[in-house]
């Protein structure tokens, strides 16, 4: 179904105004000089964007509502279009056997409270949503840092006092989270001890990074470890680790994780632990149900639409491109039936081809960027598999500093965080990391591309 965009708005009015008052300050400092310097944020070091992103109050929460609407559909979808049967939403989304039997046995044990990180595009008009992560998986655990370290450089910290800017604190918006999920097995005396926890084969490359997580956890109450899941041992059927008794599993391992035997194995014995109430798990594993991108393409579909009422079309309609399983047949954007292939074979140039379940920007294919030999290849692979089409959208531009006086233009890959209302304020606006590349023509705004990363403050 087309669908008529709001005209263009004035893109970011605080965003000029901080370039306009970088101009009057003259300051000579660094402004990412306490970023590179934190010990905590090293990894990015030299990768910082030369200020922050900007979000007005009124935005910031209109974002978040229908993050929320969204979130609250991909929940509903299991009623809505399988009649309530898990199983097969989960092959609908490319799962195999094995993670199917793992995800949909996980929904049985505990709850499920909101969390997830939206990945947006703003097209001049409006947010995007290309992706929605809903996991604890979630990366960017130090966006607060990157807000208190650039708050270090004093013509932004004027200006922030000026205009009543502020930042969430999304590790807190996490921890109150597992709290809230977990709460059957935080204990009332002592604070929880809370085991982050990828698989053997991540660990070589992200155990750095799980390890300064449970650092930062300390600062909110919590005794943290990070480890894989080979070190888990179970003392009467309650996993362990680093001789600690674990209350709570944050986990970091993904549903493509899943799909290895070896994974599984290890997984088992921690899954019957959640059965047993021995341990609290954050996230339940049916949250990657939803977290994926074959979902947003069931929310797509013109043949769902008859399931929304008016006011949650609407949310979609502006929040979500065109997105479809790549099969033989399908609808375009006005809602015509069409060959699928050939109408994306003809449009190369306006489409990327995603895998459901891949994260990280792996496996995804921007047409754009490729040889039409590429792209009819990787579309002939992908018929009936798990993978989808989605429009391009393409990102407005945004002005930063220079550092010469003047404004520098970036492209933004905006990851707006969610959380549950009654744990965050502001329709559970829960933070906001950007990521930023000079070339409005990439394929997937990510540090593995090249693109700088930065804070967001919003309107207070």
């Amino acid at each position: 179904m087309t669908t008529t965009r709001p005209p263009a708005v004035d893109r970011s009015p605080l965003g000029r105004a901080y370039v306009e008052h970088l101009a009057r300050s003259a300051s000579a400092e660094d402004p990412t000089a306490a970023a590179r310097e934190s010990a905590t944020l090293e990894p990015y070091r030299d990768r910082f964007m030369s200020g922050p992103a900007f979000l007005g109050t009124a935005e910031s929460r209109a974002v978040a509502r229908d993050l929320r609407t969204v979130y609250d559909l991909l929940r509903a979808l299991p009623e809505r279009v399988f009649d309530g049967d898990l199983t097969a939403l989960a092959r609908a989304v490319g799962m195999d056997p094995r993670q199917t039997a793992l995800i949909t046995r996980g929904a049985r044990a505990g709850s499920l409270v909101p969390l997830g990180r939206a990945d947006l595009y703003h097209d001049g008009a409006g947010f995007r949503l290309l992706e929605f992560n809903i996991t604890s998986a979630l990366g960017g655990f130090e966006s607060a840092d990157i807000n208190r370290a650039m708050l270090a450089y004093p013509p932004l910290r004027q200006f922030a006092d000026e205009h009543r800017l502020g930042y969430r604190d999304t590790l807190g918006c996490i921890v109150r989270t597992m709290y809230a999920e977990c709460a059957a097995m935080i204990p009332a005396d002592r604070p929880p001890v809370v085991a982050v926890v990828d698989t053997i084969e991540n660990f070589p490359i992200v155990g750095s990074r799980l390890d300064v997580l449970a650092e930062m956890l300390a600062g909110h109450g919590v005794e943290a470890i990070g480890c894989h899941l080979g070190q888990f041992t179970y003392l009467q059927g309650r996993p362990t680790v680093a001789g600690r008794a674990v209350d709570v599993v944050l986990r970091y391992f993904l549903p493509e994780d899943l799909a290895d035997p070896a994974v599984t194995a290890q997984v088992e014995p921690l899954m019957v632990a959640v059965e047993q109430e021995k341990v609290g798990l954050l996230s339940r594993l049916d949250a990657e149900l939803y977290g994926n991108k074959g979902t947003l393409a069931m929310l797509s579909d013109d043949r769902h639409r008859g399931l929304f009422d008016a006011d949650e079309l609407a949310c979609l309609d502006r929040l979500l491109p065109w997105t479809r399983h790549v099969r033989p047949r399908g609808t375009d954007p006005e809602g015509a039936e069409v060959d699928l292939l050939a109408y994306a074979r003809a449009r190369q140039d306006e489409l990327i081809l995603k895998p459901t379940l891949l994260h990280g920007g792996n496996g995804v294919l921007a047409g754009w960027t490729v040889s039409d030999h590429e792209w009819r290849a990787r579309l002939d692979a992908a018929v009936d598999g798990p993978f989808v089409l989605q429009r391009r959208v393409r990102p407005a531009a945004e002005p930063f500093p220079d550092g010469a006086g003047g404004v520098r233009e970036l492209y933004l890959n905006w990851g707006v965080y969610l959380a549950d209302r009654d744990i965050v304020d502001e329709d559970g606006y829960a933070g906001c990391l950007v990521r930023g590349s000079t070339d409005p023509g990439v394929g997937v705004v990510s540090m593995a591309g090249g693109a700088r990363i930065g804070c967001t403050f919003h309107g207070g």
